[in-house]
């Protein structure tokens, strides 16, 4: 496989990297995500994942803003990460009309609530900050098209796990991609509740 079939936005900034040819890894994976299929990604640090988060996340959005209410969603395990991938973002995004925002705990939940309001298309945040969201009506799930999930190991301390599955109670129909280096067994209980029908592509060591 070859990044050939992506949107022409994403293709000209992985020039400006010079990524020209997939990870074994993004080989697998992209195709996958591309069709709809809920997918635990399990790979090491360096595989690309990251990568293909940003861009199968353009790629589902097909690299436009349309509405007010975020229609991906990127969870992650605190503030630092938060930015890291944010700016990440703002780099791809840059030459498209899509709207990316950030939320975290230390950002105060109204402030978040008016930011958004303005018009998101995708939100990262933390599982906690999510969550207050979510319980406050600060975030319409309306349009929902995928919700990703980066370095999902951190899922496995109780306050993400039991905000996760306060999140995803919420949502009625959308995409689920987990990223992690290893399948904890905790990821694996997930099937049970949101991750119906889904793959894996496991490349960990």
């Amino acid at each position: 496989m070859s990044f050939k079939k992506l949107h022409a936005a994403i293709l000209e900034q992985l020039a400006q990297l010079q990524i020209t040819t997939p990870t074994p890894f993004q080989t697998e994976s992209i195709p996958i995500i591309k069709s709809g299929a809920n997918l635990y990604c399990v790979a090491p640090k360096d595989s690309g994942k990251t990568t293909t988060l940003i861009i199968t996340t353009m790629q589902k959005l097909k690299c436009k803003e349309s509405g007010n209410a975020p229609r991906a969603v990127v969870l992650v395990e605190n503030k630092e990460i938060a930015m890291e991938l944010y700016e990440a973002f703002l780099f791809y995004t840059k030459n498209t009309s899509l709207r990316v925002y950030v939320g975290y705990e230390e950002l105060h939940n109204d402030v978040q609530k008016s930011e958004i309001a303005m018009g998101v298309d995708i939100l990262i945040s933390t599982p906690k900050s999510m969550n207050k969201l979510f319980l406050t009506n600060g975030v319409s799930i309306a349009d929902l098209k995928i919700l990703s999930i980066d370095d999902a190991g951190f899922l496995t301390q109780k306050s993400s796990y039991e905000a996760i599955m306060s999140i995803t109670q919420s949502i009625q129909k959308c995409q689920y991609v987990l990223y992690a280096e290893k399948m904890h067994p905790l990821l694996k209980r997930f099937e049970d509740y949101f991750m119906g029908y889904f793959k894996v592509v496991s490349n960990e060591n």
